[in-house]
């Protein structure tokens, strides 16, 4: 039985490849996630979606360049 709320490793492959759809993929596996860490006092704050999102880049490139 396939999990649906994870990340299918064919996909983890690819990142550590460094291919960019991967890391796409990545992204959007997480963005409600990272949508939902972004409401700020109540309200949506674009600023704090976008430094979410590029601490995730770093740390997927980072995670490849570990390996």
């Amino acid at each position: 039985m396939r999990n649906e709320k994870m990340i299918p490793f064919e996909v983890i492959e690819k990142v550590v490849a460094k291919e960019p759809e991967a890391v796409n993929a990545v992204l959007h596996h997480y963005r409600g996630y990272i949508k939902y860490r972004s409401i700020f006092q109540g309200h949506f704050n674009a600023d704090i979606q976008d430094r979410l999102e590029a601490q995730l880049i770093k740390a997927i490139l980072q995670f490849c360049s570990d390996r």
